[in-house]
């Protein structure tokens, strides 16, 4: 009986970790200096609820503490020994993390990522956070001491709505062309989204142009727009919709 239920919990335990699809850190993001990416603007892909659901999240810490890391300037320049995610905290029912590296433990420097999956069970927005210990070194009178910082990352939504919703309301949406230097067009606006205003921001967050949705199909021009990246915010009855886009 004991060998049994020994089988049966190691293989628990193997087909939960065969769940959790492997990622691989996106070299896009190695040259940043701290951050997660997706970040808060673009956020995570909606899930639908008795679905399964994957996607890939990437993070790094500089090899040394700046003045974003730490707004006090009390460790500015010291070393970062090393940095771990240690929990994601909000996910409904049925969704879960994993790092490439088990431990979620990774040098200053060094560019890691985590796959979220599972199958949610309840529809709804989740406001997630996102928790990370740094581990700073510190030298005082000769004498390096690790100190660890805690620092968590807030502004992420995971939606779950139901299958038909998610495919005919939330996925379809695009900017369209992208890049452009003259107009661009927002397609798969639909009535049953009850959109009701457009806003294109600049990384800064200011918002550079703002109107109330007219048609299904919205063409705005973006010729007084600097080249750069820019997002559309399309505010709708289920929360605001994010696309990244770029004026050439």
């Amino acid at each position: 009986m004991r060998k049994i239920v020994l089988t049966l919990l190691i293989g628990f335990l193997f087909s939960n970790q065969l769940s959790a699809q492997s990622c691989s850190p996106n070299s896009l993001y190695q040259d940043s200096t701290f951050g997660i990416w997706p970040d808060t603007a673009q956020d995570l892909p909606p899930a639908a609820a008795n679905v399964f659901y994957s996607t890939d999240i990437n993070f790094i810490c500089p090899d040394n503490v700046t003045a974003e890391l730490d707004p006090s300037g009390q460790f500015v320049g010291n070393p970062i020994d090393e940095f771990k995610v240690t929990s994601i905290d909000g996910f409904p029912t049925g969704i879960d993390y994993a790092c490439n590296n088990s431990s979620c433990e990774y040098d200053g420097g060094e560019l890691g990522c985590a796959n979220i999956y599972g199958t949610p069970t309840a529809t709804g927005t989740y406001p997630l956070t996102i928790n990370v210990d740094v581990v700073v070194l510190v030298t005082i009178f000769g004498v390096t001491t690790p100190v660890t910082q805690a620092e968590s990352f807030g502004g992420y939504e995971l939606v779950v709505g139901n299958a038909g919703t998610i495919e005919s309301i939330i996925n379809p949406i695009s900017v369209y062309p992208n890049p452009s230097n003259d107009n661009i067009s927002i397609k798969g606006l639909t009535k049953n989204m009850n959109a009701s205003k457009i806003e294109i921001v600049n990384l800064s967050g200011k918002t550079e142009f703002t109107s109330p949705i007219s048609s299904e199909e919205n063409e705005i021009s973006i010729r007084d727009l600097q080249s750069g990246v820019y997002f559309v915010k399309i505010h709708h009855a289920k929360g605001i919709k994010t696309l990244r886009f770029i004026r050439k």
